[in-house]
């Protein structure tokens, strides 16, 4: 899949959001790589379980204050990783929606087994 078409179907997932939320989102930005590099690079195990799919990088909303910077919190999405763990383009819209809904899911302040519920 083209960047140009997986950062679309990244759109499409952020435009779904409910309003609600959507409207809540300040000073966030999403970042498509192919995989982890630099600090977030993780070893990439053979099972696609173990893929890192997406990550938040920042600050809880639930953890900020006024003194917070104005560097933006970012999520990333990693479309190598969710490349390999789908086989269709089907799946990987799913995949990429769940993917935004949890990593937006850490920028509200949910933890892991709350995520779970999204």
């Amino acid at each position: 899949m083209t960047r140009a078409r997986f950062e679309q179907l990244v759109e499409e997932a952020l435009a779904e959001l409910p309003a609600r939320y959507r409207e809540r989102l300040e000073n966030i930005v999403v970042i498509v790589e192919d995989h982890p590099r630099g600090p977030r690079r993780r070893k990439q195990a053979s099972e696609d379980e173990d893929l890192l799919l997406g990550e938040f990088v920042g600050t809880p909303r639930t953890e900020k204050s006024v003194f917070e910077t104005a560097f933006p919190d970012q999520i990333f999405l990693y479309q190598k990783n969710i490349e390999a763990v789908c086989e269709t383009e089907e799946e990987i819209r799913e995949q990429v929606r769940l993917t935004v809904l949890h990593e937006l899911g850490h920028y509200f302040g949910l933890e892991e087994d709350e995520l779970e519920h999204l």
